[in-house]
């Protein structure tokens, strides 16, 4: 097994929108899925070409109300390319006799390959050898080359190549009732007889968008070839039709490349200007190809994560970092965008921004810092928006969306189809506030990995502060508790976002909303004394914040109120104990997959705000975001018991009522039981390894890949498996591989130092390579050790120390 490959043998139509997704190409600026290049838009196709940031509004009358939505749109497909012989009809393979068949994924060199022989009706043998690239050098440029060979048959050909403007919005079958008409034509034309150009905008975002895709072809001799050229336009559309004469046995060829640029784009004069001029100087596809592999180079050496003795974990780990690495990228720094949930291969959740970033950064922070302070700044540009929320609801301070897209607003639908009943119903889930709470951790995270004063004293500390005024404002004092409460939130378990039976909206103390009010309102004040006097002055002076509101949070950060059940098991919300159970295993038996339970129960005029019955981990996220030292310092401060067997307990207790209604579940418990349950750890983490992979979900992944669940697994490997962990004082390792992995080997960034090492059940190799420093602290086990620039020593972790140095 090549485990930087991903094959796949055979035609098999009814697989090909699984395959799209996972065959995705993109450079953190475009992404194009891994579509047929001779089919559009049919039941088992879908291209799809999306730009990070590339969103459109559109209404749509429903349900007697009229909805506004926010996508991502699909932009029009450059991949078009297809041939006919004489006589014959243009290239599907749906159609014809397919001899062989083969797809793969060249994770190292980021290209998509297609083989394939097939048989006309006049029984012509054809076979093409595809190769695809979006570029990662260049990021406004992609390529597909075709060598095509007529193996038992001379005639005349037609090459057609176009590109297509007339998409829609189509890959999510639940959103199919709702506008997806999100392009306008603006004008097409032929620059050359072999470069087409195609201008396009969006109708309410104004974004204009200009593809150039330049087709030429070659001899066997490497020569190019002359062709008749005919033209072909209409609105969104243009194509350009080549023809010659082909002889039998010789190959022949094809090379389209395109140009792509947006008004977003920055530094550029005009998109259709920037693309005539990128088509003009572009190289041939061998040029590109051998940029592409300098890129990936560059990038495997920061990115990679290498497992021995598993090839399938290692193969799948890297097809993990592939999607990272095409969804955000170094070309994603100048780039005012988010990190969209599904990546940039899909329109699942109309492509918008989640909370998936506290799963992913903590990977980013350790290869690639410098992008995930782009990504940061994203929220930062949006700061005013969110203080905008706040202000609406009665709130000071800033409160960030839920789901975010173009500018920063709530992008949350107010209803949502249930494809299992045909349903239109309410969606209440814009209430996850917590989503406030990682956007704040991962300033602190970012912080504690890079040492990057700068960012937090001039844009991560105004963040941090204003999302902890939020907090402050939305606790409320109750006087018989003594205890300050939130209410109306609904927390990472989707399922719950009422109590049954009730008019209102939300849940009383989520557990987990209520620990991360705590934490971020601690650690507000912490920051404060950490940055310059000046910046501090001049920020709460900015901000309006007095020293009383600063006693007011210190009040609130020591009395929020936690809920439990008993014996140290966390309420994941008041009142959820009086729920009912769910009868777990009748409705297996029923219905066989129940992941996505709230679905099944409304079908049947049901809900699972009625039941002890959780979509995805939601009070056993504290156990991920924190350490068992973190926690037991907030629980404390809190004035609440807390113990190490207290996180067994509630592992116990929840385990049993969750449905893992999303990817992200798998991760969190994976992580969670590591400790406890190394069994069951394992079975999560393959489970979260092949939720993509094999679309466990069943069909959810052909709508696009989920970002935050592959970022969770390397996640898990470099913190929980290899047992990396950053503190105050050091980079501290300490290993505990499963018993199905030999070797963990991988290198970081921390603060400015490249350390690389290799962690196995018996041994250590630490090295630091380079770094801003001559000298650093590393921690092992339980013992800090001080490495010169350029050192590599091992240890032996059956008994903690040092073996070897050199």
């Amino acid at each position: 097994m090549d485990t930087f490959c991903l094959t796949y043998h055979g035609w098999d139509p009814k697989e090909q929108k699984l395959r799209e997704a996972l065959c995705t190409l993109g450079n953190g600026y475009l992404g194009t899925r891994g579509a047929a290049e001779e089919n559009s838009n049919n039941e088992f196709n879908y291209p799809g070409t999306y730009i990070a940031g590339g969103y459109n509004r559109a209404k749509t009358e429903i349900a007697g109300r009229t909805l506004e939505n926010e996508d991502l749109v699909n932009f029009p497909n450059w991949l078009c390319l297809s041939f006919r012989p004489e006589g014959g009809e243009w290239l599907n393979l749906e159609e014809t006799e397919v001899l062989d068949y083969e797809q793969k994924l060249e994770m190292k060199k980021g290209i998509l390959t297609r083989k394939f022989r097939i048989k006309d009706p006049h029984y012509r043998i054809t076979s093409i050898e595809s190769r695809r690239l979006v570029s990662m050098k260049d990021m406004h440029l992609a390529g597909i080359q075709w060598n095509f060979t007529p193996e038992n048959w001379s005639g005349d050909i037609e090459i057609r190549t176009a590109l297509d403007g007339t998409v829609i919005n189509n890959n999510v079958a639940r959103y199919r009732e709702l506008e997806n008409r999100h392009l306008k034509p603006l004008y097409s034309e032929v620059i050359d007889k072999d470069v087409i150009l195609l201008l396009v905008r969006t109708a309410q975002s104004d974004i204009t968008m200009a593809q150039a895709a330049r087709t030429r072809i070659y001899t066997q001799e490497k020569k190019q070839l002359k062709t008749t050229v005919s033209s072909h336009q209409k609105d969104k559309y243009i194509e350009q039709v080549l023809g010659f004469h082909a002889e039998e046995g010789k190959k022949y060829t094809i090379e389209k490349v395109a140009a792509i640029y947006t008004s977003r784009d920055p530094s550029i004069s005009e998109p259709s200007l920037e693309a005539r001029k990128d088509i003009q100087r572009a190289g041939p596809f061998s040029e590109m190809l051998e940029k592409q592999q300098d890129a990936y180079q560059f990038l495997w050496h920061r990115a990679d994560i290498g497992i021995s003795g598993n090839k399938k974990v290692q193969q799948l780990v890297r097809l993990h970092i592939f999607h990272n690495l095409q969804t955000i990228s170094p070309n994603t720094i100048p780039l005012d965008v988010g990190v969209p949930s599904r990546g940039l291969h899909g329109e699942a959740y109309r492509g918008h921004v989640f909370w998936d970033e506290l799963y992913i950064f903590p990977y980013f922070n350790l290869r690639f810092p410098e992008i995930t302070r782009s990504l940061l700044m994203y929220r930062y540009y949006r700061l005013d928006e969110a203080r905008y929320a706040a202000k609406k609801e009665g709130y000071k301070g800033a409160m960030f969306p839920w789901q975010s897209g173009s500018n920063g607003r709530e992008e949350s639908q107010v209803i949502h189809l249930n494809p299992k009943s045909g349903n239109w119903i309410p969606d209440n889930t814009h209430l996850q506030r917590h989503v406030n709470a990682a956007i704040a951790y991962n300033i602190w995270n970012y912080y504690l990995t890079t040492e990057d004063r700068l960012f937090l004293s001039h844009y991560g500390a105004e963040i941090f502060l204003s999302i902890a005024r939020f907090w402050a404002g939305k606790a409320k004092y109750n006087r018989d508790r003594d205890r300050y409460e939130i209410h109306h939130v609904v927390g990472p378990d989707e399922y719950h976002t009422s109590y049954p039976d009730s008019g209102e909206h939300g849940l009383k103390n989520n557990a987990y909303t209520n620990v991360m009010t705590a934490w971020v309102l601690q650690k507000a004040l912490e920051i404060l004394d950490l940055i310059e006097k000046s910046r501090k002055e001049e920020l709460l002076l900015h901000l309006a914040i007095d020293e009383k509101e600063l006693s007011l949070w210190k009040k609130i950060s020591k009395k929020i109120f936690v809920p439990f059940i008993k014996d140290g098991i966390i309420n994941q919300f008041e009142g959820y104990e009086q729920l009912q159970e769910f009868p777990w295993e009748e409705y297996r038996e029923k219905y066989g997959d129940i992941q996505r339970l709230d679905r099944v129960l409304e079908s049947e005029g049901n809900s699972p705000n009625t039941y002890k019955a959780s979509k995805q981990a939601d009070v056993l996220m504290l156990f991920y975001v924190f350490s068992k030292e973190e926690l037991h310092t907030i629980f404390h401060h809190l004035g609440y018991e807390f113990k190490e067997d207290h996180i067994r307990q509630n592992i116990e207790y929840y385990k049993e009522r969750t449905s893992h209604g999303s990817t992200l579940s798998r991760f969190v418990f994976s992580w969670v039981l590591s400790k406890y349950d190394k069994k069951q750890s394992w079975k999560n983490f393959k489970a979260l390894l092949i939720s993509d992979f094999e679309d466990i979900q069943g069909g959810t992944t052909p709508e696009g890949i989920h970002l935050g669940a592959m970022a969770g697994s390397l996640d898990l490997i470099q913190r929980n498996f290899a047992g990396l962990s950053i503190r105050d004082d050091a980079l501290w390792i300490d290993p505990k591989l499963p018993d199905s992995i030999e070797e963990i080997s991988l290198c970081i960034n921390y603060r400015n130092h490249r350390i690389c090492f290799t962690a196995g059940h018996e041994k250590l190799r630490i090295a630091f390579e380079e770094g801003w420093s001559d000298k650093m602290n590393i921690g092992v086990r339980d013992a800090i050790h001080e490495f010169n620039r350029g050192e590599m020593r091992e240890f032996h972790l059956g008994l903690g120390t040092e073996n070897n140095k050199d």
